[in-house]
């Protein structure tokens, strides 16, 4: 089920009006954005027709929060309300669908033996478990607000985050409801890894995580989440956490394949999970089974860079039809990057995406990841969230890597940054 790049059934698209000539509400309240070298709509059936649908020399009417006309600059209809975009790109705010944002502390001394030769393991997430559970409620979101005011200055608008770093049932609770005062998309991770406090029995821990931690978190939290993986969570763990989550009426997702093979992608698709994130370590069943379902392939890079670990073949899962997202997994531990356009490069440098590809992922892939339709896409309907570039086209994300090409960020229809 192809819905990247090479096809035009893309999950980013809705019912909503797509043509340019959807009518301005008030012109008097409109606001035109003019003079764009290149727009990234990502609405196949505008511009020159492939998933991009990129419009050149184009203009984007915003009315209110919502996108109500985009064309060609000289087609734009008359507003009060007049944005020179000065010859720059605009393309969709990003969509990070993969980050964990509330923690306390860092993990320098580990990412510096890990660079001398050590190995990545999934164990160092204690560090930050006893640093999270000894900070303050105002601490943690003084951190949580500054990786997100970064995020939001590189040009990412909408963003998914997890709690799992406090792994009681108080420090769940306060992660993500720290986490729900600033987005929507909240993750109850209770299943990071097993708490240092049950480590010698994991089955009690699991039934805290489906019984009295799950109870607490549910009011706060969208998605369920669990790391399946070695050293973390088995196959049937993880069935029985995801199952769980949804009986509370929890959307799944889940941390699948990143340092070994395993059953995690397989478990994805048949919870009809929305993302099975990271997918380094696949089998021809798992690629089959991404292709065949509706989960969408969610990759990491930043991980893979910062613990020199085996990249993910993003070019197999495109060639089979996979729809692939691509995330910061903005953590403190294996990947400690807030920035989007740095995974765009990674991803089309060493995980064979093209930069159209890569965009696309990173925009209308992540809002697919978050089974989103209003974000992740500019065309009539949707939600004006929008990056402008200090640069002519959207390829220059991948050809000036470590540039900072974000000049302005609108989310909602406000100028942000």
């Amino acid at each position: 089920m192809n819905t990247g790049p090479a096809a035009t059934n893309n999950p980013a698209a809705t019912s909503a009006p797509t043509s340019a000539n959807s009518t301005v509400a008030t012109a008097a309240t409109a606001t035109a954005i003019v003079n764009i070298a290149g727009l990234v709509t990502n609405d196949p059936s505008l511009g020159d027709h492939t998933p991009l649908g990129l419009i050149q020399d184009a203009a984007v009417v915003i009315d209110g929060d919502r996108v109500v006309w985009v064309g060609e600059s000289s087609k734009a209809p008359a507003t009060d309300n007049k944005v020179d975009a000065g010859g720059r790109a605009v393309i969709p705010g990003f969509v990070d669908s993969h980050s964990h944002l509330v923690f306390a502390g860092d993990r320098t001394a580990e990412f510096n033996a890990r660079m001398s030769g050590q190995a990545y393991a999934a164990g160092g997430i204690r560090t930050t478990v006893a640093a999270t559970r000894a900070a303050s409620d105002e601490a943690l979101e003084r951190n949580l607000t500054r990786y997100l005011d970064e995020a939001l200055r590189q040009g990412t608008t909408t963003f998914e985050t997890k709690s799992g770093y406090g792994l009681t049932v108080e420090d769940e609770a306060r992660a993500l409801r720290i986490a729900a005062a600033h987005t929507d998309e909240v993750t109850y991770l209770g299943a990071h890894i097993v708490s240092p406090d049950l480590a010698d029995d994991p089955a009690a821990y699991v039934d805290l995580v489906t019984g009295p931690m799950l109870d607490a978190c549910a009011p706060y939290a969208r998605w369920v989440d669990v790391f399946c993986e070695k050293g973390a969570f088995d196959g049937d763990q993880a069935r029985a956490i995801l199952t769980a989550g949804k009986a509370k009426g929890l959307l799944p997702r889940i941390h699948a394949n990143q340092l070994s093979y395993g059953p995690g992608v397989q478990l994805a698709v048949e919870l009809d999970a929305a993302s099975a994130d990271h997918c380094t370590h696949l089998t021809d069943a798992d690629v089959d089974a991404l292709a065949s379902g509706n989960t969408v392939a969610t990759l990491l890079p930043g991980a893979e860079f910062s613990t020199r670990a085996e990249w993910p073949d993003a070019r197999r899962l495109l060639d089979a039809g996979v729809t692939v997202a691509l995330s910061t997994d903005c953590n403190p531990g294996s990947s400690f990057t807030s920035s989007v356009p740095f995974c765009v490069a990674l991803a089309v440098r060493d995980m064979g995406m093209t930069p159209d590809e890569a965009v696309w992922s990173a925009t209308a892939g992540g809002a697919a990841a978050l089974r989103r339709t209003d974000v992740g896409r500019l065309s009539p309907g949707a939600r004006a969230d929008l990056t402008l570039l200090d640069a002519p086209s959207h390829v220059h994300l991948a050809y000036r890597p470590g540039v900072p090409l974000v000049s302005e960020v609108w989310r909602a229809g406000a100028r942000v940054a």
